[in-house]
């Protein structure tokens, strides 16, 4: 067989070969001269573009493993399906590293954060998975402690605000320079905790909105583009991690039983919440199952 082909394909080389000789010589045709120079110009850049691709050995070792893939194809479908538990993971486009869900990644703190609400400035760190009770614990006792502070004072600024009133009548009253500072620091005092608790009142009704959605700052946002999308598509969107109002806030403190209200909610407390922050399946205590992502 090989013998046949040398038969065949020697006289067809040589022939090529001769024409390619006469084709650098001037008593050539022009015509062929021109038909040779573009057969090697198209032969470069035919090269020039396949040689990545049938020349890399990635490409040989997928076409030697074809037929293996095609087996694992065909044949893996009649021993059923397997179920695993490996969470489905993404890669993070600016530290290169698995994203599990609910994580982001902070420009500030130049990481991935497991369940990342928002980069706190007055903390100077990320609220996420793992810090995302104590925050809302700060956030909910000092708004408690500024409330205090406002009611509890209310007399006693109205007394310094009234004496400051008095500082420009003539004649001039005669208080010290002890007296005039303590007026001056009850009003100071009144408006700073009055304007604190308004301010991190509303930051923790925001959040606690959000815990009884069971999503973050940044989920809000995913969310209501979601929500947007969909029904433009006549479809309704349901957030896979919210199970009830009641529930979100027992996976969020970390209450199993009823006792933890008191040992876990109103004590002091530095139990871990729940789960690895990888994985994100409903807790054992959860009354109500989580709905479905997508609900015609």
């Amino acid at each position: 067989m090989r013998s046949r082909r040398s038969l065949l394909l020697g006289p067809a080389r040589l022939c090529f070969r001769l024409l390619l000789l006469l084709g650098y010589r001037r008593r050539c045709p022009p015509v062929l001269r021109n038909l040779v120079l573009r057969w090697r110009y198209g032969k470069v850049c035919l090269r020039s573009l396949l040689y990545n691709s049938f020349g890399g050995s990635d490409t040989a070792i997928d076409s030697a493993f074809e037929p293996v893939y095609w087996l694992v194809d065909n044949v893996i479908r009649w021993f059923g399906v397997a179920k695993t538990d490996l969470a489905t993971v993404s890669i993070c486009k600016k530290c290169i590293y698995p994203k599990p869900a609910r994580t982001h990644h902070c420009s500030i703190c130049n990481r991935c954060v497991l369940k990342m609400d928002h980069h706190c400035p007055w903390l100077n760190n990320c609220v996420g998975h793992y810090n995302h009770r104590y925050f809302f614990s700060f956030c909910f006792f000092m708004t408690l402690g500024c409330v205090y502070c406002s009611f509890g004072s209310w007399d006693m600024f109205r007394e310094a605000y009234a004496a400051l009133e008095t500082y420009h009548q003539t004649p001039p009253p005669t208080f010290s320079f002890r007296e005039r500072m303590t007026h001056k620091s009850l009003v100071y005092l009144w408006f700073l905790c009055s304007s604190v608790a308004l301010a991190l009142g509303a930051l923790t009704v925001w959040h606690a909105v959000l815990i009884s959605r069971g999503e973050t700052s940044i989920e809000r946002h995913i969310n209501k583009k979601e929500r947007h999308r969909l029904s433009l598509k006549g479809k309704v969107f349901r957030n896979p991690y919210n199970y009830g109002c009641l529930d979100n806030w027992k996976v969020f403190l970390g209450v199993n039983t009823r006792r933890h209200w008191l040992t876990r909610v109103l004590l002091p407390s530095s139990h871990l919440p729940y789960g690895n922050g990888m994985t994100w399946g409903p807790p054992p205590y959860v009354t109500t199952a989580p709905d479905s992502v997508l609900a015609v």
